[in-house]
């Protein structure tokens, strides 16, 4: 699904950016979750908050 999104993005000019996480599952942020992964959950937090700062500030 995310070509056809990037590209409905890209065509109204939409920031984004998209991270791949390689070896988690859906929901690798929920710590009260077996697929919780701890370091791509804060390396994507400190990506969010990145992204945030940059265009909503």
């Amino acid at each position: 699904m995310w070509p056809g999104f990037e590209a409905a993005l890209k065509a109204a000019n939409v920031p984004h950016e998209m991270h791949l996480y390689p070896g988690t599952q859906h929901g690798f942020h929920n710590n009260s979750t077996p697929r919780y992964h701890e370091d791509s959950a804060k390396l994507a937090w400190d990506r969010t908050i990145a992204f945030f700062r940059t265009h909503l500030a």
